[in-house]
């Protein structure tokens, strides 16, 4: 699983950083990106559904989310 550390980075650092390790994950792989900004779950969430790909996100701690997404290219 390709993790990405994205604590302390404001949207669309995120979103960028996933959009840059997609191409390098195979089918059926997952991706997890951990953030600390709210605002990174709904830009996640939008990248994700135009890009026909699955994600879940938890809340972990207070302020701390991992988002799992699942490629199935």
């Amino acid at each position: 699983m390709v993790k990405i550390d994205c604590l302390g980075d404001m949207c669309p650092v995120p979103v960028l950083r996933l959009k840059n390790v997609m191409d390098s994950i195979k089918k059926g792989e997952e991706c997890m990106l951990v953030t600390d900004h709210s605002c990174t779950i709904s830009n996640i969430k939008s990248f994700c559904n135009a890009n026909h790909l699955k994600y879940d996100a938890e809340e972990v701690i207070n302020g701390v989310w991992e988002v799992t997404i699942s490629v199935n290219k």
